[in-house]
Protein backbone atom coordinates (compact mmCIF):
# COMPACT_ATOMS: atom_id res chain seq x y z
CA UNK A 1 0.00 0.00 0.00
CA UNK A 2 1.62 2.94 -1.28
CA UNK A 3 -0.02 6.08 0.77
CA UNK A 4 -0.99 6.11 4.35
CA UNK A 5 -4.71 5.57 5.69
CA UNK A 6 -6.01 7.45 9.01
CA UNK A 7 -9.03 7.64 10.53
CA UNK A 8 -9.24 10.95 9.72
CA UNK A 9 -8.24 10.91 6.26
CA UNK A 10 -9.84 8.18 4.86
CA UNK A 11 -13.22 7.56 3.74
CA UNK A 12 -14.61 4.17 4.19
CA UNK A 13 -15.67 3.72 1.01
CA UNK A 14 -11.85 3.76 -0.16
CA UNK A 15 -11.25 1.23 1.90
CA UNK A 16 -14.23 -1.04 0.96
CA UNK A 17 -13.06 -0.59 -3.02
CA UNK A 18 -9.79 -1.34 -1.90
CA UNK A 19 -10.79 -4.31 -0.47
CA UNK A 20 -13.21 -5.15 -3.32
CA UNK A 21 -10.11 -5.16 -5.30
CA UNK A 22 -8.29 -6.98 -2.95
CA UNK A 23 -10.94 -9.90 -3.04
CA UNK A 24 -11.70 -9.73 -6.55
CA UNK A 25 -7.54 -10.21 -7.62
CA UNK A 26 -7.68 -13.69 -5.17
CA UNK A 27 -11.63 -14.47 -6.95
CA UNK A 28 -12.22 -14.39 -3.08
CA UNK A 29 -16.34 -13.22 -3.50
CA UNK A 30 -16.96 -17.37 -4.48
CA UNK A 31 -16.61 -17.45 -0.63
CA UNK A 32 -17.61 -14.55 0.50
CA UNK A 33 -21.50 -15.37 1.36
CA UNK A 34 -23.25 -13.50 4.14
CA UNK A 35 -23.52 -16.74 5.77
CA UNK A 36 -19.75 -17.22 5.92
CA UNK A 37 -19.18 -13.52 6.47
CA UNK A 38 -20.91 -13.39 9.61
CA UNK A 39 -19.36 -16.61 10.71
CA UNK A 40 -15.96 -15.06 9.52
CA UNK A 41 -16.53 -11.53 11.49
CA UNK A 42 -17.96 -13.84 15.05
CA UNK A 43 -14.27 -15.65 15.23
CA UNK A 44 -12.19 -12.66 14.49
CA UNK A 45 -14.22 -10.88 17.27
CA UNK A 46 -13.55 -13.72 19.44
CA UNK A 47 -9.93 -13.43 19.03
CA UNK A 48 -10.39 -9.62 20.08
CA UNK A 49 -11.61 -10.77 23.15
CA UNK A 50 -9.28 -13.58 23.48
CA UNK A 51 -6.38 -10.77 23.64
CA UNK A 52 -8.06 -9.91 27.10
CA UNK A 53 -9.12 -13.35 28.69
CA UNK A 54 -7.77 -14.41 31.78
CA UNK A 55 -6.45 -10.96 32.69
CA UNK A 56 -7.16 -7.87 35.28
CA UNK A 57 -9.26 -5.50 33.26
CA UNK A 58 -6.25 -3.24 33.90
CA UNK A 59 -3.57 -4.93 32.33
CA UNK A 60 -2.02 -3.82 28.86
CA UNK A 61 -3.09 -5.57 25.87
CA UNK A 62 -0.43 -5.73 23.14
CA UNK A 63 -1.30 -3.17 21.00
CA UNK A 64 0.08 -4.77 17.71
CA UNK A 65 -2.23 -7.64 18.01
CA UNK A 66 -5.23 -5.63 18.85
CA UNK A 67 -4.49 -3.75 15.89
CA UNK A 68 -4.56 -6.76 13.95
CA UNK A 69 -7.50 -8.31 15.22
CA UNK A 70 -9.81 -5.28 14.87
CA UNK A 71 -8.69 -4.51 11.41
CA UNK A 72 -9.94 -8.25 10.48
CA UNK A 73 -13.17 -8.01 12.31
CA UNK A 74 -13.64 -4.35 10.30
CA UNK A 75 -12.59 -6.14 6.78
CA UNK A 76 -15.08 -8.99 7.57
CA UNK A 77 -17.92 -5.90 8.29
CA UNK A 78 -17.39 -4.33 5.28
CA UNK A 79 -17.91 -7.35 3.37
CA UNK A 80 -20.74 -8.56 4.91
CA UNK A 81 -21.93 -4.63 4.41
CA UNK A 82 -21.17 -4.84 0.73
CA UNK A 83 -22.30 -8.31 0.10
CA UNK A 84 -25.69 -7.42 1.85
CA UNK A 85 -25.86 -3.95 0.28
CA UNK A 86 -25.74 -1.92 3.67
CA UNK A 87 -24.39 1.52 4.21
CA UNK A 88 -22.73 1.01 7.07
CA UNK A 89 -22.14 5.15 7.44
CA UNK A 90 -25.67 5.08 7.28
CA UNK A 91 -26.87 2.06 9.42
CA UNK A 92 -24.44 3.54 12.02
CA UNK A 93 -26.34 6.88 11.82
CA UNK A 94 -29.55 5.29 11.78
CA UNK A 95 -28.01 3.39 15.44
CA UNK A 96 -26.80 5.98 16.69
CA UNK A 97 -30.23 7.97 16.67
CA UNK A 98 -31.80 4.73 17.67
CA UNK A 99 -29.78 4.47 20.57
CA UNK A 100 -30.49 8.29 21.58
CA UNK A 101 -34.15 7.51 21.75
CA UNK A 102 -33.59 4.32 23.64
CA UNK A 103 -30.85 5.64 26.35
CA UNK A 104 -32.15 9.56 27.37
CA UNK A 105 -29.29 10.91 29.48
CA UNK A 106 -31.43 11.54 32.32
CA UNK A 107 -32.09 7.92 32.25
CA UNK A 108 -28.68 6.04 31.48
CA UNK A 109 -25.69 8.78 32.41
CA UNK A 110 -23.67 6.28 34.20
CA UNK A 111 -25.85 3.13 33.94
CA UNK A 112 -25.22 -0.15 32.30
CA UNK A 113 -29.07 -1.14 32.78
CA UNK A 114 -30.51 -1.94 29.31
CA UNK A 115 -32.68 0.34 27.47
CA UNK A 116 -36.32 -1.75 28.53
CA UNK A 117 -34.92 -1.76 31.85
CA UNK A 118 -34.06 1.78 32.25
CA UNK A 119 -37.15 3.19 34.01
CA UNK A 120 -36.94 0.15 36.89
CA UNK A 121 -39.73 -2.35 37.10
CA UNK A 122 -43.23 -1.69 36.96
CA UNK A 123 -44.98 -2.04 40.53
CA UNK A 124 -47.92 -4.16 40.15
CA UNK A 125 -48.19 -4.35 43.93
CA UNK A 126 -51.13 -2.77 44.65
CA UNK A 127 -53.17 -4.22 41.39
Amino acid sequence: MSEDWSDTTTVLETVAARLAAFNAERDWEQFHTPKDLAICLSCEASEVMELFMWKAPDAPVELEALQQELADVLICTINLARRAGIDLMAAAQRKIALNGERYPPELSRGSAVKYDRLAGPTDHSDD
